[in-house]
């Protein structure tokens, strides 16, 4: 059977880059501001070395959603209601959504819920990844699909979430007490005591993450490659490719 639709939850490269290998025919769907992102992305056409190995992502080309959502559109699949629903603002990206399967109350969250390993939200925002978790939780889900991570069922949803608010709050108090003292993010990042995060994978986010939060702060441009460079200065070598 031919895929007749494909939903694009973000623009990031282990989201949708294989939307080329899809047939010619599928109608691919995604946030706005998502499809604009994929049409500037640089990393498609040659990956910069943060990472090792130097992700190859195969015999792919840029393609980008025929169908462009503002805040929600209504799929029907047969039988089957799908709800694809922005979160109102930036949070993991500025072009995040999730597919919500209403009489299922099964949540395909993308990218704004990781499971068991570090969150990553340095391009779209630390308080609104926060924001984004109280707006999945209004849902109630039974079950819930990260972008990363092994599947919630309702009852660790609750917890998993408090996790994350911890870590975000985390974030933003670290980054306040860093621009107080008048310490960069990385400066921040290597001062700083993970404590209960310390655990999960890609601990490194940490530095990008404070790059957004110092950004968001200090109503400063944020510097994508600065905050890549930190990253790989923190951990000493280029990041782990993994997803």
């Amino acid at each position: 059977m031919s895929v007749r639709m494909g939903v694009n939850t973000h623009q990031h490269g282990d989201h949708a880059y294989g939307n080329s290998l899809l047939p010619a025919s599928t109608v691919l769907i995604g946030h706005e501001h998502m499809r604009e992102w994929l049409r500037v992305d640089p990393v498609i056409d040659g990956c910069p070395p943060f990472w090792s190995p130097v992700p190859d992502w195969g015999g792919v080309t840029r393609r980008l959603p025929d169908v462009t959502v503002h805040d929600r559109l209504t799929v029907h699949v047969g039988r089957t209601r799908v709800e694809l629903l922005h979160p109102g603002g930036p949070a993991h990206t500025t072009g995040d959504l999730v597919a919500w399967l209403p009489e299922q109350r099964v949540l395909y969250a993308g990218d704004l819920v990781f499971s068991g390993l570090t969150p990553l939200v340095f391009m779209g925002s630390v308080q609104g990844a926060a924001r984004a978790l109280d707006w999945m939780a209004a849902l109630e889900p039974a079950h819930l699909v990260p972008g990363h991570g092994p599947l919630l069922t309702a009852a660790e949803i609750g917890p998993a979430f408090e996790q994350l608010r911890r870590y975000y709050r985390f974030v933003l108090d670290t980054a306040d007490a860093g621009i107080t003292a008048g310490r960069t993010p990385l400066e921040a990042a290597r001062d700083c005591d993970l404590g209960e995060f310390a655990g999960w994978a890609d601990a490194e986010r940490i530095v990008l993450n404070l790059h957004r939060a110092y950004a968001e702060r200090q109503g400063t441009e944020f510097d994508l490659f600065a905050a890549l460079t930190d990253a790989v200065a923190w951990r000493g070598g280029p990041m782990p490719t993994s997803v």
